[in-house]
């Protein structure tokens, strides 16, 4: 494959991206990626790696930031205690120095996990299909308590009865299957 650039070398580096269900790819050679620098995170020159790649996902490579942010951030860092790792090393190196560093850093996580999961922070994998039934029923219970409760906040009470019956209603089906089960 030639690279979609220069049109002259062979492309090395592929990158996609898909969003919103629309994917775009993206083939060039590693001189093309070198010059487009920021834009492919090649962190000037130095080469590859998927660390610069998922740093420059979450626009928090040091190298985007400025110098007065820098100086703002110094005086309040957040460490984890046991390993010493601060979150901008985090963010530079791409993995957690320890076990603790997740309990550290919760609080900046879930925007970064949305962020490389096209919006999602919770893992919707494969169900085991003799238990499946069971967790898509409570998939779809929690998801009418969601509906419920913004239908009471927005005083629709009526919704909020229909929701509420058909909450019930699947919680009895989840029962009688639990009952059934044993």
């Amino acid at each position: 494959m030639i690279c979609q650039e220069c049109n002259q070398r062979p492309a090395t580096l592929h990158f996609t991206n898909i969003s919103n269900g629309d994917k775009t790819e993206m083939h060039l050679c590693e001189r093309c990626a070198q010059e487009q620098g920021e834009m492919f995170m090649m962190n000037q020159g130095s080469g590859f790696s998927i660390n610069n790649l998922l740093a420059g996902l979450l626009n928090m490579e040091p190298s985007f930031q400025t110098k007065k942010q820098e100086a703002f951030h110094q005086e309040h860092v957040l460490k984890c205690n046991h390993c010493s790792m601060t979150f901008p090393q985090f963010v530079k190196v791409g993995r957690f120095g320890c076990a603790n560093c997740y309990e550290t850093f919760k609080g900046q996580l879930p925007p970064i996990i949305r962020r490389l999961h096209s919006g999602n922070s919770t893992h919707m994998g494969k169900i085991p299909r003799r238990i499946g039934g069971n967790i898509q029923i409570q998939r779809n219970i929690a998801n009418l308590k969601q509906v419920l409760s913004e239908h009471i906040s927005k005083e629709e009470f009526e919704k909020a009865v229909e929701v509420r019956d058909q909450i019930r209603s699947l919680e009895k089906q989840l029962e009688d299957k639990r009952k059934g089960g044993e």
